[in-house]
């Protein structure tokens, strides 16, 4: 079992900056990748941004240039750096851990408010 937490959301307005975190616990080591999703009102849940142990990440169009996904391995925690957001960046972003036998594990999203 691996059990995550996001943190970091909130409201800011168009051009600024957050960070969001997502720690993990439990069984870490059997983490493969992690994940961040995002899904706003009315859409499907997409993937942002991506990051296999100690590789190379992965970003949407839409966030990439924008978007840097980095983890701590120290602290069990992966981040993402969101610059120059917009209006359309709003949505609960959801932080997903990768494990062997084509299991996945979630947290509890947090919720970004980009403002105009």
């Amino acid at each position: 079992q691996v059990q995550l937490a996001e943190s970091g959301g909130g409201l800011v307005q168009a051009g600024g900056s957050l960070r969001l975190s997502c720690a993990a616990s439990g069984n870490i080591f059997g983490i493969r990748s992690v994940g961040w999703y995002r899904q706003a009102p009315g859409k499907q849940r997409e993937l942002v941004a991506s990051i296999i142990r100690s590789g190379t990440p992965t970003y949407s169009d839409s966030v990439k240039g924008r978007f840097t996904i980095s983890e701590d391995a120290a602290k069990n925690t992966v981040y993402l750096q969101m610059n120059t957001l917009k209006p359309e960046d709003t949505a609960v972003y959801y932080c997903n851990a990768v494990v062997p036998y084509q299991t996945s594990y979630w947290g509890q999203g947090t919720q970004v408010t980009v403002s105009s």
